[in-house]
């Protein structure tokens, strides 16, 4: 059943793999073109909280994207990390991976994952929430077991780990919206498509 009522699919501002899935799982239909842009150098620049670093972040990836397909509607997203006031990024390798992990180890993080959609390089929809995640005490040698196994993963995303792979069993406790901890808030993006009437009621 074709539930997408746009004539044109959307385009997804990200290479993120998960937001892919999370897309096409819904049905959702679109294609991927990712914006390219200097994410730490806007993020050092940005005077901003983190959940405003990562809706300055959806809005820029949606911006540059719209900016390059006149008249199809794109979707930015972005996710930030944060425990207390310190703010984490992707890991830039193993050994970076293994330092957040270890700072992230017996703490409770928030990610903050934040939306844009643009056409013709204007924003029509922006959303952001906020999910709670802690850690369990986890020994150094499950750490690097874990590491071996997840490979380059864990330098694919903001926390070091994905939550709907092996990284479920660095945690007790998660409190939030499954997909907003995916990068991607679904239900409120969905809503905004039934309104435009880009998908059937």
């Amino acid at each position: 059943m074709v539930l997408w009522k746009g004539d044109r699919t959307l385009v997804l501002a990200s290479r993120s793999e998960s937001r892919h899935l999370v897309l096409s799982a819904a049905g959702i239909p679109h294609e991927v073109e990712a914006a390219d842009i200097d994410e730490r150098g806007i993020e050092q620049h940005a005077d901003a909280s983190a959940v405003g670093v990562a809706q300055i972040l959806a809005r820029e990836k949606a911006l540059v994207v719209s900016a390059r397909r006149p008249g199809a509607l794109v979707l930015g997203a972005d996710q930030t990390l944060t425990v207390g006031i310190r703010r984490f990024s992707k890991p830039r390798d193993r050994a970076a991976a293994r330092e957040q992990l270890l700072c992230l180890r017996k703490q409770t993080h928030e990610l903050h994952s934040a939306i844009a959609v643009a056409r013709n390089n204007a924003i029509l929809f922006q959303h952001q929430e906020v999910a709670r995640l802690t850690m369990r005490v986890f020994t150094d040698a499950f750490l690097e077991r874990y590491l071996d196994a997840v490979g380059a993963a864990a330098t694919a995303s903001v926390g070091g780990y994905q939550l709907e792979k092996l990284g479920i069993q660095l945690f007790d406790r998660i409190e939030g919206d499954h997909f907003v901890i995916l990068g991607l808030p679904l239900l409120p993006l969905l809503e905004f498509f039934r309104r435009e009437g880009l998908l059937m009621e």
